[in-house]
């Protein structure tokens, strides 16, 4: 008896840490902010774990080479307003994960929270 608690226990030990720190680690917020710029991407991908991953163009000034930001959206309530608003300039709210365990959680350490577009004046 004593040998197949022992057993059991040196297996949940690093099981209970493990999600102990992937709870953590989506919970606790690094940084969060917003871009603005076009999504140029939206797709759902991966091999065993199915996640949403993006790609927002942010063009500063016109003539210059555009920067990239990666997002991951975890929502699936914001995914149809990212896809109604191709094409618009849009500003994404993001939060911002570090040292998420898998990719299972998306292959980005920013999740997308919120999405609106923004008018051009």
């Amino acid at each position: 008896m004593k040998r197949w608690f022992k057993g059991l226990l040196w297996l949940c030990v690093p099981l209970a840490l493990f999600a102990l720190y992937s709870w953590a680690s989506l919970t606790w917020v690094y940084s969060a902010g917003e871009r603005i710029g076009y999504v140029q991407k939206l797709s759902y991908k991966g091999w065993l774990c199915k996640t949403w991953e993006g790609e927002l163009v942010l063009v500063t000034v016109p003539g210059t080479q555009a920067e990239k930001f990666y997002f991951t959206v975890r929502d699936v309530a914001v995914v149809p307003r990212i896809n109604a608003l191709a094409g618009a300039r849009v500003r994404l709210q993001y939060q911002e994960h570090k040292g998420v365990p898998s990719q299972c959680f998306g292959e980005t350490g920013y999740f997308v929270q919120a999405v609106e577009e923004v008018k051009e004046d």
